[in-house]
């Protein structure tokens, strides 16, 4: 990797998660950093990982669990009674993170999985760029 790619990369995932493990991991891939970035961060337990066919329940269950949206004590049970879709249950999880400075980020990867971390919300935008700007996708709902 070129310096400024390693710069990029490691203010992603300092910008995802506060662990620095990661960015250890990540700053020596040889092949798929992207990869080694989102499995760095569900091995910190910072990734809600999901399916596209899960409802507001399964996004309820994987959203209490990570630190961030643990720490702000939300209560996700208007989260966990949609019933239609991932991308409803998505964006009623960030309208009720909003109200404590967080948002949830998708980070695109396989086609059967869709994992979520949740941000600061100042930090999204940077977040989308980076991730664009070193090839991926990353995106707010």
């Amino acid at each position: 990797m070129t310096d400024c790619m390693n710069e990029d990369w490691a203010r992603l995932c300092r910008l995802l998660d506060d662990d620095p493990q990661i960015v250890a991991a990540v700053s020596q891939a040889v092949d798929e950093p992207w990869l080694v970035m989102i499995e760095g961060l569900d091995d910190a337990g910072a990734l809600a990982y999901l399916e596209p066919g899960d409802t507001g329940a399964q996004l309820a269950d994987a959203l209490a669990g990570l630190p961030r949206v643990f720490a702000t004590a939300v209560d996700l049970d208007a989260v966990g009674d949609v019933d239609s879709d991932l991308a409803t249950a998505v964006a009623v999880a960030n309208e009720m993170l909003d109200e404590h400075g967080l948002a949830l980020v998708y980070l695109e990867e396989e086609p059967d999985a869709y994992p979520l971390v949740a941000v600061s919300a100042d930090d999204t935008e940077e977040i989308v760029a980076l991730a664009g700007r070193l090839g991926h996708v990353a995106r707010t709902h």
